[in-house]
This record gives structure tokens, sequence and C-alpha cells, in this order.
């Protein structure tokens, strides 16, 4: 029946009431998806497939998918990659794949005849031409008489369900992959990586979320999601980590979520980047570098005062050779001694220091009327002597000091600290190692208290240390009276 007599045959006002409020229905639930030119009839269905889950994608060369005769169409046996410089396919992992075009000629006695297609364009050609005839022919064979197809249409697409009855699906040890034939996978694949990246931060700048610092819903669009899928809102994750950075924390300078600050997950370069501003990037890259180098024991800062870069111990060096003590700035090029801090005096010669050091014990030791004092000032100079002997005991009062004061170092980095209250438990600002503040011991992280817990143990029960109190309490004049 031709679609002058169909028109005859049916009531065009009711056509028109269904196609309607087929219109409507479709335009309410996927408005992004519906294009309508009601002057020339047509309509534009742009549907994107949205894919469960993240599934694995296999893009792989076929040069004779142009011609409809493809090394890998069902008769030819399992794909294979033939045509990729590396003799492999492309394999990517997507949640979206490029939007397939109709356009859709209605009928004005539609739903009762069919819809005409007129044609059918994967964006990006994605979808090889040889099988967009085969998804012609399934997309006419679903319409039924007097029954809209448009929405049965853009939910077989935009599922991917066409794919399996394309035979572009296979499943591999329980996990579905989809294979995609194309004659130059090097430039599909770029295509289909920065579709699905936009896609998913669309979705994401659309919908709402709830900032776990201020519980506040916010829009996407001001809000960060970090690689741990946790999200904050933009001016909450500024204050904090700019807060951090200032104050040189740079390891709390990732997730606040409770169980990413267990596992002392922190932010990335890209995620910082984000979201501080560039002079703070710079800082917190400074002070990366700065806590990984400090960690490392053998390290000692160059002595030019215009430079202190911080330089470590060669590698391959022996340890206890004299080599050992051999540093070169990256900096300045300068090489020196790392016990004098001066320029390198080979591996044999003393340290300017130790000599330094015999000649102040020397003379401190004369008496001061002794030959032999005056002897060694006029050789080295009264005044110099003078000024080397304030030196070495400013030195050594400050050493006699810090031995008094602050305990053991810690074990590791060789830190010291100053405690003026709290428990015996330590842990290294630098080197976050934990260690007893009244033995210098290390300690177990997952269990410190154990030290100070274990009878037969030289801290045992000293986890804190008690101070008898001199003063006796005294009673209160006429306290019996109250």
């Amino acid at each position: 029946m031709s679609a002058a007599n169909s028109s005859d045959c049916h009531d065009l006002e009711a056509c028109k009431a269904l196609q309607q409020e087929e219109l409507d229905v479709l335009e309410s639930i996927y408005p992004e998806c519906l294009s309508v030119d009601t002057s020339k009839g047509l309509i534009r269905l742009e549907v994107p497939v949205e894919l469960p889950d993240a599934t694995a994608v296999s893009i792989h060369n076929d040069l004779l998918t142009e011609t409809g005769s493809s090394s890998n169409s069902p008769a030819a046996g399992p794909s294979t990659s033939t045509g990729s410089s590396d003799g492999q396919a492309n394999t990517l992992t997507l949640t979206t794949l490029p939007p397939i075009l109709l356009d859709v000629c209605i009928p004005p006695a539609y739903p009762h005849v069919p819809p005409q297609i007129r044609s059918i364009h994967a964006t990006h050609s994605w979808v090889p031409p040889a099988r967009v005839g085969g998804l012609r022919e399934r997309l006419a064979g679903m319409w039924e008489a007097g029954e809209g197809v448009l929405y049965s249409w853009v939910e077989w697409i935009r599922s991917g369900e066409f794919l399996d009855a394309l035979e572009m699906c296979e499943t591999e040890e329980g996990r579905r992959i989809i294979r995609i034939p194309h004659p130059t996978p090097q430039l599909l694949v770029p295509l289909l990586e920065t579709f699905d990246t936009s896609t998913q931060a669309a979705r994401f700048s659309a919908n709402s979320y709830e900032c776990q610092v201020c519980l506040t819903s916010i829009k996407g669009a001001r809000c960060v999601m970090l690689s741990c899928t946790h999200v904050f809102c933009r001016s909450c994750l500024e204050d904090f980590w700019g807060l951090c950075i200032r104050e040189g924390d740079v390891a709390r300078v990732g997730c606040p979520d409770p169980a990413c600050v267990k596992e002392q997950r922190e932010a990335t370069e890209e995620e910082v980047r984000r979201v501080v501003t560039e002079d703070e990037v710079v800082r917190w890259k400074w002070l990366r570098m700065k806590r990984a180098l400090e960690k490392d024991p053998t390290l000692v800062h160059c002595p030019m005062p215009l430079c202190q870069t911080p330089v470590p111990r060669a590698e391959n060096v022996e340890e206890g050779s004299p080599w050992e003590r051999l540093r070169t700035c990256s900096g300045c090029g300068y090489s020196f001694c790392s016990y004098c801090k001066r320029t390198w005096h080979g591996p044999v010669a003393r340290c300017p220091i130790s000599a330094m050091k015999a000649i102040m014990v020397e003379y401190m030791a004369l008496p001061e009327d002794a030959p032999a004092r005056k002897a060694m000032e006029a050789r080295f100079g009264r005044l110099l002597l003078k000024k080397l002997v304030d030196e070495y005991e400013e030195e050594r009062a400050f050493q006699e000091w810090l031995e008094k004061s602050t305990g053991t170092a810690c074990p590791t980095c060789d830190l010291r600290v100053e405690k003026a209250s709290g428990c015996n438990h330590m842990t290294c600002i630098r080197c976050s190692t934990h260690y007893c503040y009244r033995c210098g011991e290390k300690l177990d992280g997952r269990n410190p208290y154990k030290h100070f817990s274990t009878p037969g143990l030289r801290c045992f029960s000293k986890l804190f240390d008690v101070e008898s109190i001199d003063d006796e309490w005294q009673p209160v004049e006429g306290f019996d009276a109250l």
C-alpha cells in the first residue's frame, strides 16, 4: 500500500496527535537527543552510546573495512591485529561512545506506516560502514503497525544493545569487550578518549554533590573529584591545601576523607594544579623535594652561601671509604668535604677542622703565661686564636645544652626535638620514624606502645615521666572552721 493510500485509510489528525505525544515523551526523557524540523517533517536523533560501567573497547586495524569485506567479519573467524604498527590492538576503557546520528522522515500516517530512515552515521565513523546497513535493517524490523518506535530506537542504541546485534561484542573471562575494526586506529583512539573524557566532565559538572568538608550540596562545576573518587567543593580544598602548603605540612596535601587520611594518600601534581595557585604549586613541589632529600641521612647542603642546594652522597661508593666524604653540588658545581665543608682536600688529607680542633685543645691547655702559648699566638695571631676559642666554647656549650635538653635524637635522621610535656612516644616530623624519647629505640609504628607495656623492657611503665612534687599541700587557714 502506498503512502498516499495509507493516508486516506487513517485519521491523520489522530496520527498527528500520536506523533506529538511520542515526541513529547521522547523530549521529556532525552531532550539532548531530539531535534525536530516540523516544516520538512524530519527528525534527527543524536543518541550517545552509554556503556554499562567501564567497558573494554578494542580498536584493531582493518584496511578492508571501507570496501565492506572485513577480515574481522563473523565469517572470517577471530579478529586479529594485522595492520597496526606494533602488531597489537589498541584497548581502551570507556564509559561512553560517540553518538549515532539518525535522520528520520515521519510520514503523515505514522505510526500506522513505518518511518523512513534517510541516513545513519556514527560520529567519528567508529561503526564500520559494512555494518551500518545491518543496523538500518534491525531498526526497520523493530517497527510494528500502530506502535511508536522512536523511543525504542533511542533506548536500543543508547544502551549499546545494538552492538551485540551487529556482532561487535565478545565475552572473555566473563568480561564484555567491544571490538571495533577501523582502517586507522591511531586516529580513532584519541577521538574516542577525548569524547569519553569530555562527556564525563560534562556529566560531572551538571550533577550536584555533597562536599564532605562543609557538607553543602554544590554543583559539580564548583567541585573537584580526586582520583580516589571523593568529591569536595573547590573552595574547601583551596583553603585546606593552601594552609598546609603555607605551613609546610606537605604530607597533608591530599584527600581529606578519613579513609584516605588513614592510608596517607597524597594528591598528585595534576590535582594540586587544579586547586591552588601557581606560586603554591612551586612551593608544594619544593617542600616535597625537601622532604624526600631530608629522609636521606647522608644529605649535606652546599656550603656556598648563595647556593645551599641539597647534595646527597654519590652512588656506588663503598661505605666507610674516604671517598664517602666527597660531595659535588649539582647547582654550582662546588666539590667539598661533607665533614669540614671546605674545598675537597682528597681522601687522604685530614679535615682542617680536625687540625683546628687539635690546635684549640693544645692552646687552651697551656697556662696563660706559658712560652708555648705565646709562641702559638705569634704564629697564628692572638686575636684569631681568641676568636676561634670563643667559637669553640660556644659550639661546645651548645652541644652540651643540646644533649641535656633535647633527649635522644631520631635514630633514622638524627633530628633532635625538645619535649616540654607529654608521653615518650615520638614520631619524627622529618622521616615519620616512631621512636622512644628516653632511650632512642625504634618502635613498631603499628603498635608503638608495646615498648612501654611489656615487662622486662627498660622503658616498661615509663610512657610518661612522673615528676615528684616538692611542695607539700598546706591547709588553708580557717579551713577546719568551714
